[in-house]
């Protein structure tokens, strides 16, 4: 494993864990590295102190045995994501939620669905399903009413 500090184009500087860097350049490449900020895919590699092991040292002396310290209570981990972004990805998790449990999932058919259920050939119900824009693009230009529905924040990851 390979810890980068990386920046996107905004400024913003976070840490993250790839297997090798071909797995970073890769995942980049396809837009999967992204700032937990403000969630931008233009994100670059930062200056960053290389950790290499001195062997120029000699071990270090035995030192004798020590009592055992009790460990400091553990702090909470910082967070990398605002409230109000929190509070946004909460909002996102719940629309999607009540999206899921009210309506039909169509999949890859919810265009043709969609479609069906405007022109009277399929009982009107709510649906959610995967188009590609030129589907939806084609839908609204049709005139049938429909809203993107955004990923879970947590699908991305």
């Amino acid at each position: 494993m390979i810890r980068f500090t990386l920046a996107c184009e905004s400024g913003h500087h976070f840490e993250s864990w790839f297997p090798s860097n071909a797995a970073y350049d890769e995942q980049s490449a396809r837009g999967f590295v992204t700032c937990p900020f403000c969630d931008s895919a233009k994100v670059a590699k930062a200056p960053m102190a290389p950790a290499v092991a001195r062997t120029d040292r000699g071990r270090p002396a035995a030192s004798p045995p020590s009592l055992p310290v009790p460990a400091a209570p553990a702090e909470a981990p910082a967070s990398m994501i605002a409230e109000p972004e929190r509070q946004l990805r909460a909002l996102l998790r719940a629309v999607r939620a009540q999206v899921e449990a009210s309506a039909e999932h169509v999949g890859e058919r919810f265009a043709d669905e969609a479609r069906a259920i405007h022109y009277g050939d399929a009982e009107g119900r709510p649906i959610y399903g995967e188009a590609s824009p030129q589907e939806a693009r084609a839908l609204i230009e049709e005139g049938i009413e429909m809203l993107p529905l955004p990923p879970a924040p947590d699908d991305r990851h």
